[in-house]
């Protein structure tokens, strides 16, 4: 989930039309053409402990299209195997600004998820190669930064197109789309397009980008266009190979959305009570939505717990495997739900003594802000460094949210 800098009736968006596909270069490339500064963006990379490097940016024409190519010069070539600790660590450890830092996170996050998961290995074991390079992190945390500049509040991205042929990688010659890239697609479940070019067309790095980041895949979102940014590939497939962004405003509701899901219930009265906390945690981790426990009284009068589980489509056998296993019940009732939500963001009030995360929901009219809740990690943080009670601390973050929410 993209963490926003700000909040307020008339939201940016950004809309990355990916008709020759993204890469971490094509991202940043796109945002200096829309405007971001160079020194500013170089300002807020400096906040990194990472030398070795040099952005540089340059106007291009590709077949009759201008736009900028973003390059990173590196003083030692070598590439630079970090694990993703060391990566979270050298972001944490800066003094980026919080919602540049949280987008950075979570986008290495994914990646090393999608890495693991192709290496039948863990996170924490995942050697980063090319990704784990300097300019790979110049390029995404570059890229948050500019989205932090731009003051975006939204993120769409189009369909995204799928090369073919091969790869050079520090594992040696891989398929494309290159199996980390196929990953982050599939977690995010992005309409894909299959052309006849045999080059990758979407990298990892850029694939890392928009599935961690955009609120979903689809077709042009209606917004008013105020800019337009090109931002140049590095390969000629005999076409004008860009990334093209758009962005611009909107003061339209936000509207509701839906989705099915499967709700899987049964009641239990003979399972030690010590059970159900570590059930839940399992549960969640397998992909559960929601998981809640309700006391009940079943036949002969005898106490038993309710376990209800909201569960994604292509989850639910798992839970309900993972049910029978993990419990003593003997069936379960399984039943298919739809599900109407409002849209959900995260943005960041600053204090005195840090940045606080806030949870909201935008308004599905032209009213106000009617739901939002301070995150409870970050207000009990401060309130153990402050010396405040949490209580004063949700509330400063509920004034500085407010009034950050105002028009203007």
């Amino acid at each position: 989930m993209f963490v926003a800098r700000n909040n307020s009736t008339v939201q940016k968006i950004i809309y990355f039309d990916c008709y020759s596909g993204i890469s971490g270069d094509m991202s940043l490339g796109a945002m200096l053409d829309a405007g971001v500064k160079l020194e500013e963006l170089k300002g807020l990379l400096g906040c990194l402990n990472l030398a070795g490097y040099r952005l540089e940016a340059e106007m291009v024409r590709l077949g009759g299209l201008a736009g900028t190519r973003a390059r990173v010069e590196l003083d030692d070539k070598t590439p630079t195997a970090r694990h993703l600790s060391d990566i979270l660590e050298l972001i944490g450890n800066s003094d980026l600004p919080h919602p540049i830092q949280e987008n950075s996170s979570a986008v290495f996050n994914r990646l090393a998820e999608a890495e693991a998961a192709v290496h039948g290995t863990s996170i924490n074991k995942v050697h980063f190669h090319e990704v784990g390079a300097v300019d790979a992190i110049v390029d995404i945390v570059g890229t948050a930064a500019a989205l932090y500049l731009l003051g975006i509040n939204s993120i769409y991205c189009s369909p995204l197109p799928a090369g073919r042929g091969e790869v050079h990688s520090a594992h040696g010659k891989l398929p494309l789309p290159a199996p980390a890239t196929l990953e982050l697609l599939a977690g995010r479940k992005v309409p894909v397009k299959g052309c006849d070019i045999d080059f990758e067309l979407v990298t990892p790095t850029g694939a890392a980008i928009v599935t961690t980041l955009a609120d979903s895949f689809g077709p042009l979102p209606s917004f008013n266009i105020e800019k337009v940014g090109y931002g140049a590939g590095s390969i000629d497939p005999g076409y004008p190979n860009f990334l093209r962004i758009l962005l611009g405003t909107s003061e339209q509701a936000c509207s509701l959305y839906e989705e099915e899901a499967i709700l899987l219930e049964t009641n239990i009265d003979d399972q030690n009570p010590e059970y159900f906390s570590y059930l839940m945690e399992e549960l969640f981790t397998a992909g559960a939505v929601d998981v809640s426990y309700t006391p009940v009284q079943m036949k002969k009068n005898r106490p038993a717990v309710q376990l209800t589980v909201l569960s994604p489509p292509d989850k639910a056998k798992t839970l309900r495997n993972l049910i029978f296993y993990e419990t003593s019940t003997l069936g379960l009732r399984l039943t298919t739900v739809h599900k109407v939500m409002r849209p959900r963001k995260t943005s960041t009030v600053q204090t005195e003594w840090g940045a606080i995360r806030v949870k909201y929901s935008p308004a599905i009219d032209h009213g106000t802000l009617l739901h939002f809740a301070p995150e409870y990690e970050d207000c009990k943080n401060i309130a153990r460094i402050s010396g405040l009670p949490i209580k004063e601390v949700y509330r400063q973050a509920e004034v500085a949210f407010r009034k950050q929410s105002k028009p203007g």
